[in-house]
């Protein structure tokens, strides 16, 4: 009896934890003697776009600072930066937009809507029409992560007069061929180890071939081996449930309802809800010139989005200016991997 009323008491703790630690609302930037810095902003906000509720967190320490609008991969990962901080908003005003579909943007009645690339092109530009508005902004400054970077490319390329410059994080490029060597890497630094047996008998079973979509069962191993090997998240994260699941219950800017919409859209997207773009379209073949700055941040251990790759697209760009920076200690996110090193060079480079 006893050990029944146990295992029903601790879910039951754990659900109040969360309940508890599930306010939604954003942290307040505060001195010292908590009082709220007086220039600073820390919202949750929502627009209309087309019948759908497009949310984003804007956050930053003074509301003088240059407008960042960042364009997440995946999945939002806003609530990475409770355990990783940025820095980001000591120089920017950053907002973290949840694309639709997603996270706080989660609406169930259109889960089965099929989402097409020009769809989130032209809620990225109405983002930015609004932040430029709002805060009396001509241009703003665009980041983007992972998927989310192929993404800019198509954004800035359609409409670069609304930009100062772009700044690719772990840049995509051609990512069936990223795919293909992140597959061969796997293999090669599994292939002696007896307890990984299985999995380069399953991966060569269902090998990755850049004339056909991505193999089921390559896709169900991807995510566990990239975590394992330290070429996935982040070089340190070893464990998607720790590393990824857990910290996002406990981030307490999202509510309990923003919560199960972050892992139903993950899980109604899949790797990512522009996946078949992402996934047939190469880049160093389609978009190479710009008309704004270009810095790409790639982190030297990163097979999600292959390095080497990443600096083969940078070679071919064609831009008033453009950079390259080598992140040694990072993997696939350097922005919560090296921060600092992050910030030293967006202030004396990106911002002059």
């Amino acid at each position: 009896m006893y050990i029944a009323v146990a295992i029903i008491a601790i879910p039951a703790a754990i659900l109040l934890y969360l309940v508890a630690n599930s306010s939604g609302k954003p942290k307040a930037y505060v001195d010292k003697e908590g009082r709220i810095l007086p220039n600073s902003i820390s919202e949750k906000s929502y627009i209309d776009v087309n019948g759908s509720k497009l949310g984003f967190f804007i956050k930053g320490k003074s509301r003088d600072n240059p407008v960042l609008l960042y364009l997440h991969g995946g999945m939002p990962d806003y609530f990475l930066t409770q355990k990783y901080p940025t820095g980001l908003d000591d120089v920017f005003t950053v907002v973290w937009w949840d694309q639709r579909g997603s996270g706080i943007s989660y609406d169930a009645r259109f889960k089965d809507r099929k989402m097409e690339l020009d769809d989130v092109i032209s809620d990225a530009k109405r983002i930015t029409d609004y932040l430029r508005s709002r805060f009396s902004q001509e241009k703003i400054y665009l980041m983007a992560h992972s998927g989310g970077s192929f993404l800019g490319i198509k954004v800035i390329s359609r409409y670069p007069e609304l930009y100062k410059a772009y700044i690719g994080v772990a840049q995509i490029s051609y990512q069936k061929l990223s795919e293909k060597k992140a597959y061969d890497y796997i293999i090669e630094q599994y292939r002696g180890n007896r307890s990984r047996r299985s999995i380069v008998t399953r991966l060569q079973e269902n090998p990755v071939k850049l004339t056909e979509p991505l193999p089921r069962e390559y896709v169900r191993i991807r995510d566990y081996a990239m975590h394992d090997l330290g070429i996935g998240t982040m070089h340190t994260m070893k464990n998607v449930v720790t590393g990824i699941f857990i910290p996002s219950l406990l981030f307490t800017e999202y509510s309990m309802k923003d919560k199960v919409g972050l892992w139903k859209g993950k899980a109604d997207a899949g790797i990512s809800a522009m996946w078949k773009e992402i996934d047939t379209h190469n880049l160093k073949e389609e978009n190479t010139v710009f008309k704004m700055p270009i810095y790409i941040f790639h982190g030297a251990m990163d097979y999600t989005c292959s390095y080497e790759l990443s600096k083969e697209y940078f070679e071919s760009i064609q831009a008033p200016k453009k950079r390259f920076y080598t992140f040694n200690e990072s993997a696939h996110s350097p922005i919560f991997e090296e921060p600092g090193k992050c910030i030293k060079i967006i202030k004396e480079d990106v911002l002059q």
